[in-house]
């Protein structure tokens, strides 16, 4: 693995461990597509950092398991703007 990258990695997974993010909003802060944080996470870090992986993929998980409930804020939030909309355009 090129050291670039593997730096990328362990930012990455640092990153995510320390401000219990998401894959997007770490891929937003670091510049990449959420594949590649991804990607780096679940494949190229547990070769490099067993504990620091089984961190990530507690926060993962649990993202994993909270998203239904984001998915529906944001629908409710997307909606009460419709609502709102017309009004402010009058």
């Amino acid at each position: 693995m090129q050291d670039h990258i593997r730096e990328r990695v362990l930012k990455i997974a640092a990153y995510l461990v320390q401000h219990n993010c998401t894959v997007r909003q770490a891929a937003n802060v670091f510049a990449v597509s959420k594949s590649t944080v991804h990607k780096d996470v679940t494949e190229r870090l547990p070769r490099l950092n067993k504990q620091l992986a089984g961190e990530v993929r507690r926060v993962l998980d649990q993202n994993k398991a909270e998203r239904h409930l984001r998915g529906g804020e944001a629908t409710r939030k997307k909606y009460k703007e419709k609502r709102i909309s017309p009004v402010l355009a009058e």
